[in-house]
């Protein structure tokens, strides 16, 4: 019977590349460590680690099952915080990070909601867009988009895994130019960009006619944050390009119209991501179970 410490050394010895760094970092001896992957390839019946006298890499065996135990480890943790931390017991301090538009106008009430919900935590937000390093800086837990990396240490549960990106105008830039009535005519109008890393984007991406297509796009205006693009959106300045989250409040009010939604948007999942396991606290997993019942679209 697989042993869950023995699963733990796996993922770290995955995670920091050296058997004998897994062995530190959870207290264990080399000899016990070694002793518990061969334990692991026993039960399983494979090689999980290719070992030679300068590096140790996973097999294709071990890359395939990595994932899942992951994903395994990850159950079991949240119904052991579940379990052993009631949701009215929730102290100290959560730190946060998010990005710019969404945290300011939709994300923060509903961390207002759960802070009263639980008046002994403090909450700590930070806001940007650029995806911080959850290492080096000292957040708890980061509300993101975009899928993380399969093979990242970090535990990404889903808020809202369906969301998309839309495209959207203002009536009154709407009322002056029109909407593009094809995919191409999307290069005549004015297109308000949002840059990522600084990049600004030349091209749009949508799902049309069965297939994905980039459908190039110009304009005089670009920011490094969504609210910024958003704001311009709504002045009548051009077409945006947003998450659906970022501006359901506007399209639910009229201020934003979506165009052409038949044209499939860019897939953007929104996660509540921690660095690792052993930091996916009571409060990260409250946090998480409040915003998946109340952001729009959540599963």
């Amino acid at each position: 019977m697989t042993r869950l410490a023995d699963l733990e050394l796996l993922l770290r010895t995955a995670d920091l590349g050296s058997l004998t760094a897994a062995a530190r970092a959870l207290d264990w001896s080399p000899a016990a460590a070694s002793a518990a992957v061969k334990r692991l390839e026993a039960d399983w019946g494979v090689a999980v680690f290719v070992r030679s006298t300068r590096s140790l890499r996973l097999s294709s065996e071990g890359e395939r099952l990595l994932p899942l135990v992951r994903q395994a480890m990850q159950v079991l943790d949240e119904a052991r915080n579940t379990a052993t931390a009631p949701m009215a017991s929730l102290q100290g301090e959560l730190q946060v990070a998010m990005p710019s538009d969404l945290g300011r106008n939709l994300l923060l009430p509903l961390l207002e909601s759960f802070q009263q919900r639980h008046p002994q935590l403090a909450l700590r937000a930070h806001l940007s867009d650029r995806n911080i390093d959850l290492i080096r800086i000292p957040v708890d837990a980061a509300i993101r988009y975009g899928t993380p990396r399969a093979n990242s240490s970090q535990v990404a549960l889903p808020l809202v895994p369906d969301n998309t990106r839309v495209l959207v105008a203002s009536p009154a830039y709407l009322a002056r130019h029109g909407a593009p009535a094809t995919p191409a005519e999307l290069i005549e109008h004015e297109a308000v960009r949002f840059m990522l890393r600084d990049e600004v984007p030349k091209t749009w991406r949508f799902f049309i006619d069965g297939e994905w297509q980039d459908v190039p796009v110009r304009g005089r205006r670009c920011a490094n944050d969504g609210e910024v693009v958003k704001r311009w959106a709504l002045a009548g300045a051009g077409l945006a390009y947003k998450s659906r989250l970022d501006v359901a409040v506007e399209l639910g009010t009229g201020d934003l119209q979506q165009l052409h939604p038949e044209w499939g948007g860019e897939p953007s999942p929104l996660f509540l991501v921690v660095p690792e396991r052993r930091q996916l606290t009571a409060a990260a997993r409250a946090l998480r179970d409040w915003l998946q019942e109340r952001l729009p679209g959540s599963a």
